[in-house]
């Protein structure tokens, strides 16, 4: 997706005590399921016990992490540019909506999930002529299209307007009837979609080639210099497109809890903030310490 040809995958888990086994099997079977499909080899990793040899419970923690190789620039979001078009890849989302779908009683939905477009997507251009002529690529992540388009503009200090008609278009039809159903934004949750920022001149043209290897995608807007995020529904433009404090809400647990900030926001912001400045002063008091001992 930024452009490095994956050549590995790494796997760390750990069990506590009581962690059962079976939960270890399906865990590398899903992982190993992706490097296959993927074709890219699971080459390194370890499991151990959670920090020790007592850890009671039957928790299950762990990381999963790729090495890619590139010659080129990456895919950085700093890479885009005023006048690029936006292209949007089709989505029947992952883990959120399988989730949605389990959570609510609609099992039959979960299978919609199941492809590899968003690979094959990615594959098909980095392979193409088109790979130099893209600037950034990135997937839709559970803040959905609202979350990512505002953080996006953030870092590349620009601004962008998009099409509501061409967006929803890309979202499979019998996920979108049971995000509807469910009253669930589909621009706040993870699409499992691919974003793709290039020049004007070549939008077409990447357009005509996934379609060639049957993946739907459309221009859904550009980029522009306000500074802000703008979509347009049903002709309308409306300036106020920003995300909400949390991704939508797609169980009923989610809803209970709801998706507007919470009135103790600046409380909150200030806790973290103190946070963070005690862990920095924790490390530099530790490497300090290190330093001199070993002095």
């Amino acid at each position: 997706m930024k452009g490095a040809k994956p050549i590995s995958i790494m796997v760390d888990i750990h069990l506590g005590d009581d962690a059962d086994i079976g939960k270890l099997f399906d865990f590398m079977a899903g992982i190993t399921t992706i490097c296959q499909l993927a074709n890219v080899p699971l080459t390194t990793g370890s499991t151990l016990r959670i920090g020790g040899d007592m850890v009671i419970g039957n928790r299950i923690t762990g990381g999963i992490g790729g090495i890619g190789i590139t010659n080129n620039e990456l895919y950085a979001r700093r890479n885009i540019k005023l006048g690029d078009k936006i292209l949007m890849t089709e989505g029947a989302g992952g883990g959120t909506i399988s989730t949605t779908a389990i959570y609510s009683g609609h099992h039959e939905i979960v299978k919609e999930t199941m492809n590899i477009k968003f690979l094959e997507a990615c594959e098909v251009l980095l392979n193409s002529d088109y790979k130099n002529k893209i600037h950034t690529m990135c997937d839709i992540t559970n803040g959905g299209l609202r979350g990512d388009l505002y953080e996006i503009n953030y870092e590349a200090d620009c601004g962008v307007t998009v099409n509501e008609k061409y967006i929803k278009d890309l979202v499979n039809p019998v996920v979108l009837k049971l995000l509807e159903t469910l009253e669930i934004d589909y621009l706040g949750v993870s699409l499992d979609s691919l974003l793709i920022y290039c020049y004007p001149e070549d939008s077409e043209g990447i357009i005509e080639l996934l379609n060639k290897y049957k993946i739907k995608c459309n221009e859904i807007g550009y980029v522009d210099n306000s500074k802000t995020v703008s979509i347009i529904f049903e002709g309308k433009v409306s300036k106020d497109f920003l995300p909400k404090f949390r991704e939508s809400a797609y169980t009923k647990i989610k809803k209970e809890i709801g998706e507007e900030t919470p009135k103790t926001k600046e409380k909150m912001e200030e806790k973290i903030n103190n946070a963070a400045d005690k862990a920095l002063e924790k490390r530099n008091k530790i490497i300090n310490f290190i330093k001199n001992f070993n002095n």
